[in-house]
């Protein structure tokens, strides 16, 4: 009788997750960069507060993102 391994093989959707998450990251930063031209003649305050705004929205697509890697679903 064999006994159920402990370390299941691994799921191919944390690799290509994982690829997600780095062109996510990409895309997102490039957008910015590309809004900078418009954005660099704003008044510093303003700036920082888009930045910190844009720093965290790209966050948002993780958690779906996340639970298909681990559960193969997108929705909870």
């Amino acid at each position: 009788m064999s006994k159920p391994s402990a370390n299941p093989e691994p799921s191919w959707r944390k690799p290509a997750g994982i690829f997600l998450i780095l062109v996510l990251i990409a895309v997102w930063a490039a957008i910015i960069v590309s809004l900078s031209p418009w954005v660099g003649v704003w008044p510093i305050p303003v700036q920082a507060v888009f930045y910190l705004v844009a720093g965290i929205i790209w966050i948002m697509p993780l958690k779906p993102l996340l639970r298909w890697m681990e559960l193969g679903r997108w929705r909870g």
